[in-house]
């Protein structure tokens, strides 16, 4: 069960993107798991992918595409990453681009494969190849929420962001999907997100918007540390509004762009948090006080990723302790722990490196049992900070992994 409010907002459409959908039976039968996205042409596209050096033979050929120009489509298969499958998986990933262009009248390099799902098994490709036409018949303006459900692996709940904005008198919309439950940790995680617009941006600032906002919300959760084969994000831009483009950091617009585009990324990131595998509770964890923020992420992380601080939350045992201990190993130079403050919520836990003097078991324990926490950290030593997003670590943790490929 999710953490906290999941739902599905309103899904502005937005204007020179169309969506459709098929059952392909990729692995399971009777549920949608091939999605295409179609984008008007002269879309300007960008994309950040996994940094994993086992990554999945899609991203080889999403990134090699990319290169290459501006896709116009994108197809989507879950239940299977095609991840660990040597050239076999860079041939299926290949047809299957080169099958979705000779339907869709394109070139093959003006398609980009993503795949999710189990790793090291080829893809079923006569089944999968047999879903394009269907998913490309279904093609229409209002599937962001079949298209959400479709991309869903563990994931109990289908995640999506919509935003619109006003530039210049013209209404223009912001909205994603993501997808993401487990395998997940900073640099993205098993997780898929695609974003679009119909703002009018250079491709320039496509990319540079992309790579600042990925880096204040994919790139700042975390659930069990695994960093996956597949991840990847795609900032689409059409267009198709209207208006002039907007093509320097200096113009006004800019600053509201990237403040929507952070919120749609921020809030598809943390829906991935909310719906970790087996996760009962949201944890932010707040750094301050770093001398940069490099520093701050790397306390955070070693909180956000330590099994024992993570079952604690889960057991709403307030061993603070295990907080120290994480801080302590983070690898931070220099780091003067009698300077250090920590709260647990509203609760001052630890003051300049020891046991605040007026905190108890009962007031730890209140917090500790609540659905979302935050865990603040003062270093005492800059003015740098930053902050990471994680859950707990459950028993249903286990059991959704053990029982993954059954």
């Amino acid at each position: 069960m999710a953490v906290g409010d999941v739902s599905m907002p309103h899904m502005h459409v937005v204007q020179g993107v169309k969506i459709g959908s098929a059952e392909a039976y990729v692995r399971y039968p009777n549920r949608r798991d091939l999605v295409i996205f179609e984008f008007a042409e002269g879309t300007n596209v960008a994309g950040v992918f996994t940094q994993n050096a086992f990554c999945a033979a899609p991203v080889h050929v999403s990134k090699k595409h990319l290169e290459m120009g501006n896709p116009r489509y994108l197809v989507i298969n879950t239940g299977n990453a095609n991840a660990g499958t040597g050239k076999p998986g860079m041939e299926n990933a290949r047809a299957t681009c080169y099958k979705l262009a000779e339907l869709a009248q394109v070139e093959a390099s003006e398609v980009l494969p993503f795949s999710t799902g189990v790793i090291g098994e080829q893809l079923p490709m006569e089944r999968l190849l047999s879903g394009l036409q269907p998913a490309l018949d279904s093609l229409k303006d209002s599937a962001w929420v079949d298209a959400a459900a479709g991309i869903m692996t563990t994931d109990t709940t289908p995640k999506g962001a919509s935003e619109q904005f006003e530039l210049d008198g013209v209404t223009y919309t912001m909205t994603g999907i993501s997808k993401g439950a487990g395998m997940i940790r900073p640099n993205m995680a098993t997780m898929l997100s695609f974003v679009a617009t119909d703002a009018p941006i250079s491709r320039e600032l496509v990319q540079q918007l992309l790579k600042t906002t990925v880096n204040q919300s994919f790139n700042r959760i975390t659930i069990d540390g695994d960093t996956s084969t597949n991840d990847s994000c795609i900032f689409a831009v059409t267009a198709q509004a209207g208006g002039t483009e907007i093509s320097s950091v200096d113009d006004v617009r800019y600053s509201v762009v990237l403040d929507v585009l952070t919120r749609v990324m921020k809030r598809l990131a943390q829906l991935i948090v909310r719906d970790g595998e087996g996760a009962t509770k949201f944890i932010t964890v707040a750094v301050e006080g770093g001398n940069d923020t490099q520093e701050c992420c790397d306390i955070a992380y070693s909180i956000a990723h330590s099994p024992l601080v993570k079952t604690a939350l889960f057991a709403s045992d307030p061993n603070w302790g295990r907080i120290l201990a994480a801080i302590g190993y983070a690898g931070v130079k220099d780091l003067d722990v009698e300077k250090i403050q920590v709260w647990l919520g509203d609760v001052q836990i630890c003051r300049d490196g020891g046991a605040a003097e007026d905190y108890t078991e009962e007031a730890g324990a209140r917090v500790m049992a609540e659905s979302e926490i935050t865990i603040r950290v003062d270093l005492g030593r800059g003015q740098a900070k930053d902050t990471v997003y994680t859950c707990d670590l459950s028993y249903d943790y286990v059991k959704i992994n053990a029982d993954y490929r059954s």
